[in-house]
């Protein structure tokens, strides 16, 4: 623990750089249109309900942490139905998706702190949690200091540390071993995570690998048919403006090669249908739409436009180009064609899913490319090597054993602590 003399110094300064701070930050953030969202309860004031004492919190600051804890949440929901449940996240996109995710699931949801003494004292004082959960690696030293203060159980769940954190973390390691000595338990993705984690001050006796939350997701039941046979199947899902001109040339070329290769675009957005579909018929392939049932028996490229199919649609396909990532959106979730044992590839852009694509690209299941070029490269790769193919198949399945029972990791140390 902290020396009292040390913490109230870092309280003090840590106030005094936050409001000095605080007039030019609201500034330039005026200035990007991006605001101040949430400031009032940042700073403490939040309306909270009543939520009788027995409380399970989890915070995760944005989208990419926000998803990972979905399923999690709905398992703390199902094991301690006597609890309730607050979210919080640190951004704005972060509070959309969590009010879109967890509406009907969470009690409460609303901003994490600022690390200030005064804003972090008023919400633990309304919050009053039983537990508290934070995903991946935030260590917020008056956070934590309060937490171990008020004796509520502090945990880092699903915790990594990129190694240009580490290596910053590690210079301060005087400081930072401070701030990990006041949380309960930090259960991190990898064993290298562990490692790095323990080497800049964490107890390695409550450090432990418990796998990625992320991986825990179950296979669709998929009773689907549009006519693939025995034709390779390259599915382009959750595609943004600027990406389908992108996979279209691509297919079109290695269709010139791989003649029995057909396509299935996925946009992420059915409004752009009309505009892909100008792009598709400049192709000069045939082409139909899944709302029409039409199915690759006649056609080379099916548009999905429909909801809600293109998770069942990757149990289909040879291999997936995830979109989102030829562009700023900062990809999306690969696991839904990664748990099917089909290999992903992705373009350049992936903050969103930063962690992920490391454990998959690590391996032959997941693929970075940098360029449209590199793209039709690894997918030729991918349907003509059949050794290749089933190397990179086998190593979903390997990724997928490697971070299996991590949620249930969770509910058990929740178990141990809310007996």
């Amino acid at each position: 623990m902290y020396n009292i003399n040390e913490m109230f110094i870092y309280g003090i300064l840590s106030t005094i750089i936050f409001l000095t701070l605080l007039p030019f930050y609201y500034i330039v953030r005026v200035f990007q249109k991006k605001y101040l969202y949430g400031w009032r309860e940042k700073l403490g004031f939040l309306k909270a309900p009543q939520l009788a004492g027995k409380t399970i919190m989890l915070h995760g600051v944005s989208v990419g942490e926000i998803i990972a804890l979905e399923n999690l949440t709905k398992k703390i929901k199902e094991t301690f139905p006597d609890y309730k449940i607050v979210i919080t996240t640190g951004t704005k996109t972060g509070q959309d998706i969590a009010h879109k995710k967890y509406n009907g699931i969470a009690d409460f949801i609303t901003y994490f702190p600022f690390d200030i003494p005064f804003a972090v004292n008023s919400f633990l004082n309304k919050i009053n949690p039983s537990v508290v959960l934070i995903a991946e690696t935030e260590l917020w030293p008056n956070f934590a200091y309060y937490c171990n203060k008020k004796n509520i159980p502090l945990l880092v769940i699903n915790g990594r540390i990129s190694d240009s954190t580490f290596n910053a973390y590690k210079r301060l390691k005087f400081f930072f071993k401070h701030i990990l000595k006041n949380y309960t338990g930090i259960y991190t993705q990898s064993n290298e995570d562990r490692e790095k984690l323990v080497a800049i001050g964490a107890n390695p006796d409550k450090t432990e690998f418990m796998g990625n939350l992320k991986f825990d997701i179950k296979k669709q039941d998929v009773n689907i048919d549009i006519g693939k046979g025995s034709n390779k199947l390259i599915i382009a899902g959750s595609t943004h403006k600027g990406e389908d001109e992108i996979v279209l040339n691509a297919f079109k070329n290695i269709k010139s090669k791989v003649s029995d290769t057909k396509l299935l675009l996925a946009s992420r957005h059915l409004e752009r249908i009309p505009e892909i579909t100008e792009l598709v018929k400049a192709t000069g392939l045939s082409y139909g739409f899944r709302s029409k049932g039409d199915t690759f028996n006649d056609k080379d490229i099916i548009l999905l436009d429909t909801l809600g199919e293109l998770g069942k649609m990757y149990a289909l396909c040879d291999i997936a180009f995830i979109g989102g990532s030829f562009n700023k959106t900062g990809g999306h979730n690969p696991l839904e064609a990664s748990v099917f044992n089909k290999p992903v590839i992705t373009g350049p852009c992936i903050h969103n899913f930063k962690d992920i694509y490391g454990i998959l690209t690590h391996t032959n299941a997941g693929k970075l490319v940098k360029t449209p070029k590199e793209l039709e490269d690894h997918m030729l790769k991918l349907l003509t090597d059949e050794n290749f193919y089933k190397l990179a198949q086998n190593d979903c399945l390997k990724v997928f054993e490697s971070q299996k029972g991590a949620l249930e990791f969770v509910i058990n140390k929740l178990k141990q602590i809310l007996a």
